[in-house]
């Protein structure tokens, strides 16, 4: 468990699993994750049972964001896991209940600091709907940089949106 107050990162448990079947299924977040249908309990109970694989195995990390008493409050992934060239995506949601209150800064400042002197990666990077602007302001306070546009990126109901794509590169001395 990585620690913080007021939150925490933690693994996975099956007592995770209705309130991943919440976050996972709400629809209002599908195109972000090119998701097109909904998730079973049964998936995602063998998720759960398979996320105790190692990040060089599966090339991601799902952590359980949580209060002090456990209660998960949202997730953190790192994705893309390239060991090599030393860089992850990443990934955060935080319940909307639990927005504007400090903890997915706190998640990801853990996130990242576990990712760079763990793991040693050299580089995170996100992609962020164009319209999010709480998530652009969030990452560039977090030393993110915006580094690309991805044009008509996504599709929903008939309307193409942009994606941008930021980068925050560990400093070396």
């Amino acid at each position: 468990m990585l620690e913080n107050t007021p939150i925490h990162l933690r693994a996975l448990e099956p007592e995770d699993l209705d309130f991943l079947f919440e976050i996972e299924n709400l629809q209002n977040f599908w195109h972000l994750s090119d998701t097109l249908q909904p998730f079973s309990k049964q998936l995602l109970k063998d998720y759960i049972s398979n996320a105790h694989l190692d990040i060089f195995e599966a090339k991601q990390l799902r952590m359980v964001v949580s209060l002090p008493d456990e209660a998960p409050i949202g997730f953190i992934d790192l994705y893309d896991f390239n060991p090599q060239h030393k860089r992850a995506g990443l990934g955060i949601i935080i319940h909307e209940k639990y927005h504007a209150l400090g903890y997915g800064k706190s998640a990801l400042k853990m996130m990242l600091n576990y990712a760079y002197n763990r793991l040693d990666l050299h580089q995170i990077y996100v992609y962020i709907h164009s319209e999010n602007r709480k998530s652009i302001s969030l990452f560039e306070n977090l030393d993110f940089s915006l580094v690309g546009e991805l044009k008509d990126w996504h599709y929903e109901k008939g309307i193409y949106s942009s994606v941008l794509v930021y980068q925050n590169i560990r400093n070396v001395h």
